[in-house]
Order: C-alpha cells, then sequence, then structure tokens
C-alpha cells in the first residue's frame, strides 16, 4: 500500500509500532483471506486495536463522576506556623496542585449547567508527600453518619425500574432525615446553580487537625473564597444554557486559562482549640465535628493564609483529570483528622473506590505520584508498573535486616483522647438541625427567597403530597416563612396544618456565617 499520506510539515514521520514496540507494515487493512475476506486470527494488530478498543473506558466515578479539572499552586502568604508545622502550610510556601471541580449526582455525559454540589478536590504535591483535600463548594454535607452515604446516593441514581432520576426517592429520603435541610436550602438557593466553576467558593467541609511541633493539636477548617466573585444560573437561564451547549463549565474554565485569565481564590482558616470547641459546644449544643454543621465566622473567624491559583489546562484530559484520584487519606505531618464521622468513613471509602475503578497501585499512575522520595512494602498485584523492590530485593518484607525502609518516631502524632462507650448512638437525638438553616435562610433577600422557593417547588413536583408535606414541615422548623413559601409555591393550603407551625423566627439566633 502507499505510504504517500499529507504530510504538511515536511517532518520525517515516527514509525507506527504495536505496544510492544513491533515496527507496523499497514495500519490501513485488515489481514484477511482474499480481497472479500474472512479475517484470519492471526491479525494480532487487528486484534489488539480493537481489545484495546474495548478497555479504553474505565468505569466512572460512582459519585462526582462528571469533572473538570486544571493545575496550580497554592502559595502561603499568612503565619500559622504556632498551629501546624506542615511545610506546605509555612509562610512563602509555594506548592504545586491539581484541582477537580465535578458535579456530584451526573453520569459522565450529564450537562454541565444543572443543579447539584459542585465537587472541589485538590491534589497538593508537597515535599512531604501528597496532601488530598476532598470537598465541595458547599461548607456543610446531606447526612453526618457515613452509613446512611450509600443510601443517599442511591436517591440521587436511577430508579431500578424506570431507569430515570427519582424525585420521589430523593424527598422521602430528604423529609426523613432532617441532617440534610441546611445542604438542601444551600443546594436550592441561587448558590446550587453556579454558571462555572471560577465563580465558586471551595470548602474542605471536614473539620481536620493542625499540629505544631510542640505536639499541640487544633481542630480547623479549611475555606477557598473565589475571587472571581460568584455568578449563577436561574433555572430557566439554564434550560437555554443545556440547549446550546452540554459542556458550558468545560469551555469556561479551559477558555479562561487558555487565554491566561487565571482564577484565584483567597485561602482561609477557622482555627479552635479543644478548650474552643468545648465551650461553643456547650454553649450551642451544636458538635463542632457534626458535617452538617458550620462555625459561624463571628465563634471562629476566618484567618487568610494564602491563594490558589489555576494557571495551566491539562495535557491529556484523561490522563490528568479522569485518572487523578484524590483522597482525605493522604495527609502530611503537621495535619490530621478529627472525629468526624463521615471523614473517617471517607478515609475509607474513596481510596477503596480508587483502587476498584484504577487499579492497586493507582498512586503510581503520573498524575498521582509525589513529587518525593517514596519507599513502601506494597507487593504486586494489577498494574505494577513500577519497581517496588525498596530499592533492595531481598528486602521485601518489615521488619528485615536487608537496609529496607523503617517507620520514624519524629512523625508520631498527639494522642487523640476518646470518650464513651462503644454502641450504635442515634446521631438524629437531641440534635439541632434547624436552627442554621434557618438562619442561612434569613440571610437571603426578598427575591432570594422567592427563587428558592420556586427552585424547590419545581424540584418537588410529581412527589406525592403526603412526601411533600413531611418536607414542608421541617422547612417550617427552620423557619415558619420557609415553610409558608415553600407550601404557597407548590399551592399546598397550610392553613390548619399543625406540621407547618414553626417556631418564631425571632425566638432564633441569627447567624454571622457568610458563605
Amino acid at each position: 500500500m502507499s505510504s504517500a499520506i499529507n504530510n504538511p510539515s515536511g517532518k520525517s514521520p515516527s514509525i507506527l509500532t504495536t505496544t510492544a514496540g513491533n515496527p507496523i507494515a499497514d495500519n490501513q487493512n485488515s489481514l484477511s483471506a482474499g480481497p472479500r475476506g474472512p479475517l484470519l486470527m492471526q491479525d494480532y494488530q487487528l486484534l489488539e486495536k480493537l481489545a484495546h478498543q474495548n478497555r479504553e473506558r474505565i468505569p466512572e466515578r460512582v459519585v462526582h463522576a462528571k469533572g473538570w479539572g486544571a493545575h496550580g499552586t497554592l502559595t502561603i502568604t499568612g503565619d500559622i506556623s504556632r498551629y501546624t508545622k506542615a511545610k506546605v502550610l509555612q509562610p512563602g510556601a509555594k506548592t504545586d496542585l491539581i484541582l477537580r471541580f465535578s458535579t456530584v449526582a451526573g453520569e459522565l455525559g450529564a450537562a454541565d449547567a444543572e443543579r447539584d454540589v459542585r465537587g472541589f478536590a485538590i491534589k497538593f504535591y508537597t515535599s512531604e508527600g501528597n496532601w488530598d483535600l476532598v470537598g465541595n463548594n458547599t461548607p456543610v454535607f446531606f447526612i453526618r453518619d457515613p452509613l446512611k452515604f450509600p443510601d443517599f446516593i442511591r436517591t440521587q441514581k436511577r430508579h431500578p425500574r424506570t431507569n430515570l432520576r427519582s424525585p420521589t426517592a430523593m424527598w422521602d429520603f430528604w423529609s426523613l432525615s432532617p441532617e440534610s435541610l441546611h445542604q438542601v436550602t444551600t443546594l436550592f438557593s441561587d448558590r446550587g446553580l453556579p454558571t462555572d466553576v471560577r465563580h465558586i467558593n471551595g470548602y474542605g467541609s471536614h473539620t481536620y487537625s493542625l499540629i505544631n511541633d510542640a505536639g499541640e493539636r487544633f481542630w480547623v477548617k479549611f475555606h477557598f473564597k473565589t475571587l472571581q466573585g460568584h455568578k449563577h444560573w436561574t433555572n430557566s437561564e439554564a434550560v437555554e444554557v443545556v440547549g446550546r451547549t452540554r459542556e458550558s463549565t468545560q469551555e469556561d474554565l479551559y477558555s479562561a486559562i487558555e487565554k491566561g485569565d487565571f482564577p484565584r481564590w483567597k485561602v482561609q482558616v477557622q482555627i479552635m482549640t479543644q478548650a474552643d470547641a468545648d465551650a461553643w459546644s456547650a454553649r450551642t449544643g451544636w458538635n463542632p465535628f457534626d458535617l452538617t454543621k458550620v462555625w459561624p465566622h463571628g465563634d471562629a473567624p476566618p484567618v487568610d493564609i494564602g491563594v490558589l491559583e489555576l494557571n495551566r489546562n491539562p495535557d491529556n484530559y484523561f490522563a490528568e483529570i479522569e485518572q487523578v484520584a484524590m483522597s482525605p487519606s493522604n495527609i502530611v505531618p503537621g495535619i490530621g483528622f478529627s472525629p468526624d464521622k463521615m471523614l473517617q468513613g471517607r478515609i475509607f471509602s474513596y481510596a477503596d473506590a480508587h483502587r476498584y475503578r484504577l487499579g492497586t497501585h493507582y498512586e503510581a499512575l503520573p498524575v498521582n505520584a509525589p513529587r518525593c522520595p517514596v519507599h513502601h512494602y506494597h507487593k504486586d498485584g494489577s498494574m505494577r508498573f513500577f519497581r517496588n523492590d525498596t530499592g533492595n530485593p531481598d528486602a521485601y518484607y518489615e521488619p528485615n535486616s536487608m537496609g529496607g525502609p523503617v517507620q520514624s518516631a519524629r512523625y508520631e502524632e498527639p494522642a487523640l483522647p476518646l470518650h464513651g462507650e462503644a454502641d450504635r448512638y442515634n446521631h438524629r437525638d437531641g440534635n439541632d438541625d434547624y436552627t442554621q438553616p434557618g438562619n442561612l435562610f434569613r440571610l437571603f433577600t426578598p427575591d432570594q427567597k422567592q427563587r428558592l422557593f420556586d427552585n424547590l417547588a419545581a424540584a418537588m413536583q410529581g412527589v406525592p403530597e403526603q412526601i411533600q408535606r413531611r418536607q414542608i414541615a421541617h422547612f417550617a422548623k427552620c423557619d415558619p416563612e420557609y415553610g409558608a413559601g415553600v407550601a404557597r409555591a407548590l399551592k399546598l393550603d397550610p392553613a390548619g396544618d399543625d406540621r407547618l407551625k414553626g417556631t418564631s423566627a425571632t425566638d432564633q439566633p441569627r447567624e454571622t456565617e457568610k458563605v
């Protein structure tokens, strides 16, 4: 066959090979018995191409499947060295990172401009190993106990019979789980449908530890406040956008970075000592490690510590964004965990999801690989494509006398005091799930409140009335105006329904949190 393929560059092309490096003579025609076939089994080149195509797609993420991302840097300008010894958080530190945004419920082919929580997950390539901060554009979440996570996610996926999303399942679960009210209020507010991810905040959401050189522990929350401002679609605007393009967020983020309009976020922390947390909990009745709660800014003022900037698009989306794998189990000296139950569950579930989706050695993929020396005793398994003999083939177990890598007590964390008897405690007993979402509601302007009512009513169309009323009763406990507004938008008469009666808004403390 002629190889006269158009080559406008004029450069001599490299020789096409198989994945084993064997030169290929003809990449246009299958090997057949005569010009009309049939084909021959010995055409390994055909079989290799077909087999590879069947495996070009890895399983999509169970949640956060649709995503967008870019590379950037974290620059620390503030000084919190008295709270942490982490090198990545020291004054003047500049650390490379990759940030993946996402929607939670949508599949890979979902439209970008959908009302959903946006994931905000960052991998920092520090000199002490990778630090992963896995969060959202909201400071809270729908649940506080990881035992309910599989149940919640099933309500966001497709109905087993209709293969459609089920509003009934969503609202049935939420109306039976009042801890979801804070996140639901945020999701159906203006910020639940951002125009893109440059104009959203990011939150670590969970409570983490900071540990200093003296071995003292402090509780911390991480915030990333957009310096681009906030922009949102209304439901009707989003319908128009989706009709024009399903990739509005990808187009916006890629184009902005490509033309040098680098998005930036102000990095802040909220810090509490153990004494502060105990006093705050005693005064408010709230658990400082509850993922459905915020720390009001008046109680734990945010401290500016630096700037996060995205300044480079990935060269290969699949290799760098689809294969990036963050897990809150990845921490560095000076940063640790907390008794946050959802964080503790995610420490396992994220890494385990990556092992299933990408393979046993997912952290050796280039986008996930640390940029510091790595020494461990993990051995073989699928996709073991790197040297794993610790530099000494005889040191493949530990402890050993062969000079293999050893532990170091210098990295021990201070002991974490634990209290109470092991039991399955009802996380809804004695928990106030109404004040904080009510405080958030009362921060909204009249126009914002009306859009919230309308957004909720639109999302609850077709849901059985008994579920609608059960959910409205929760809104009314947050604020009577909240419940009445949603009932009005749904054209439900609240008169005489005791379940729609809540406490007076004046009886509830006002929130100082500005999200």
